[in-house]
């Protein structure tokens, strides 16, 4: 079987023990995988959750997987349909579950089967906060964080809240993986610059796979 990835390509930057950033990792197949995107969202269109606060996120979301990451009022957790259209998930594609493996594997963990892609479309503005992504019942499994279309500032912290926090330029094509003892670092998204990329215009895209059960 020919691999649908390099798993050598670009650079590797060690992050702390258990995470690594790949830089330019998924670079050659960004354009096949933001078309799969294009694909999962006429199935699921991206929407912006509220969280349990009443807060409405600025970054728009859909999944696809065994289940896909939901959020309202009520809480957060995992749902195997899609509350908006009563469906299930569209399947993972093959080139997403390809790249996740080959990632993790590049971080040193074998065998990942992710159950979720959580897929985030961001606009100028848009941000992600410091958080713990606490919601899967595997606490050692990696995350595996892809970056496609403009740049954005990827803030890196530690186990507690109030840690420093190094901050990072991510380009179209890098990864980030982080499991074991980096599994539950405080990391988050600083607001978007306005720009344009050649493959998604004025936004980002960014695929996260999690181990949840």
């Amino acid at each position: 079987m020919v691999p649908l990835f390099d798993s050598h390509a670009g650079t590797r930057e060690e992050l702390e023990p258990g995470a690594v950033l790949l830089r330019g990792f998924a670079d050659p197949k960004a354009r096949a995988l933001l078309e799969e995107v294009d694909r999962i969202a006429q199935a699921s269109p991206f929407r912006h959750l509220i969280v349990p606060g009443g807060h409405t996120m600025s970054v728009a979301m859909t999944n696809c997987g065994r289940v896909g990451w939901v959020s309202d009022r009520t809480g957060y957790r995992y749902d195997p349909n899609d509350p908006d259209t009563g469906a299930h998930w569209r399947a993972m594609p093959e080139l997403f579950l390809d790249l996740a493996q080959r990632a993790a594997a590049e971080a040193g963990f074998a065998n990942y089967d992710p159950d979720a892609c959580l897929i985030n479309r961001y606009a100028a503005g848009a941000k992600l906060g410091l958080h713990q992504d606490r919601d899967e019942n595997d606490p050692v499994s990696p995350i595996v964080s892809v970056s496609l279309g403009l740049p954005a500032t990827f803030m890196w912290g530690g186990k507690r809240r109030s840690d420093p926090v190094r901050r990072m330029r991510l380009e179209n094509g890098d990864v980030v993986v982080w499991g074991g003892p980096a599994r539950f670092v405080y990391h988050g998204v600083a607001p978007l610059k306005s720009g344009a990329h050649p493959l998604t215009g004025d936004i980002r895209i960014n695929l996260t796979f999690r181990k949840v059960f």
